[in-house]
């Protein structure tokens, strides 16, 4: 399945149904009297979050959405029926932007969470409710009013506890795919990784957490260079980033420096999340790599994601580092 994190729809909420104008007309009353009843509102538009989406591909080519017109009033003083309301469903950790006001309207992040973006119109009042002592026979009505109309832009970032930054190459997809169940391509070549991937990785049978990896974010990237500036902002929810850097290559200091500047140029919040430093790739060094000239504050591991040697470590870490940030 194609993947698509964000998506236009034009939403339009049904407009309330008119009041009736009718008179009674029964044998043996002469002077029946009004009895239009009023009419139904307009249906409503809400957003939906569906655990079982991951995706905004739905939106690709149906894209504007309109709900229910509620019913005319009608007669014997019988109200009109409600347009119905229209449920729009959409991945978790989509947020939902209003491009007429340029605002955000809010952010589904649970499951069936509900997001109300175009209220129905309010329905119109029949004759009946018009007839007054100096006014027995009232042809006045009032039509129901107009439901919202706007244009929305969906916007879907993933949610994921810790997230994987890095060159191309650096082993990110081999990290996801020895220490979860995810299956990401993986060859000796830059940008195989072409769309964001989740994996969930198990510590024990109560303790897990989910991790994303994204592609490779390259020199430039905040001026339009790569793929991964397009997809940082999966990253914006999570709590931890971890930084991987290929040992096995001289300049490892020059690639934290290339993805810090990218980082504070897309995003100074994203910057400063909490990140720590993966050295991968220590299977393809024949002795222990020199770090007196790194510059780093933060925790290190060394890896291979490759053999495995050095990720059960790191994945206890980040599990107790979430478990501490919950308490």
């Amino acid at each position: 399945m194609k993947f698509i994190d964000e998506a236009t729809i034009q939403v339009q909420a049904g407009r309330g149904g008119d009041g009736g104008l009718s008179f009674r007309r029964e044998k043996y009353v002469p002077f029946g009297g009004p009895d239009g009843g009023d009419g139904g509102d307009g249906g409503s538009i809400y957003i939906e979050a569906d655990v079982s989406l991951n995706t905004l591909i739905n939106f690709r080519y149906n894209r504007q959405f309109k709900a229910k017109t509620g019913q005319t009033g009608m007669g014997k003083n019988r109200t009109g029926k409600s347009g119905e309301d229209l449920i729009i469903r959409v991945p978790l950790g989509t947020v939902v932007h209003s491009l007429d006001t340029d605002e955000c309207i809010g952010e589904l992040c649970e499951e069936q969470q509900t997001l109300l973006v175009a209220q129905g119109g309010f329905h119109g009042i029949g004759n009946q409710r018009y007839k007054s002592s100096t006014n027995r026979t009232p042809r006045q009505i009032s039509k129901g009013s107009a439901g919202e109309g706007r244009e929305l832009k969906l916007e879907l970032k993933l949610l994921a506890d810790v997230g994987l930054l890095g060159l191309p190459n650096a082993g990110k997809s081999s990290l996801i795919n020895k220490v979860s169940s995810a299956k990401p391509k993986i060859a000796d070549y830059p940008f195989t990784t072409l769309i964001p991937q989740l994996g969930v990785v198990r510590i024990d049978s109560e303790t897990s957490f989910v991790l994303a990896d994204i592609p490779g974010i390259i020199k430039g990237a905040a001026e339009g260079a790569g793929l991964g500036l397009t997809f940082l902002k999966h990253l914006q929810r999570t709590k931890l980033l971890l930084h991987m850097v290929d040992i096995s290559q001289d300049n490892y200091q020059d690639q934290l420096t290339e993805i810090t500047a990218e980082l504070q140029e897309y995003s100074v919040e994203l910057a400063e999340k909490p990140r720590w430093l993966v050295l991968n790739k220590s299977d393809l060094m024949l002795e222990q790599p020199d770090l007196s000239n790194l510059t780093w504050d933060g925790p290190i591991f060394t890896i291979s994601a490759k053999t495995g040697v050095g990720t059960d470590k790191l994945c206890k870490a980040v599990a107790q580092y979430l478990q501490e940030c919950v308490t």
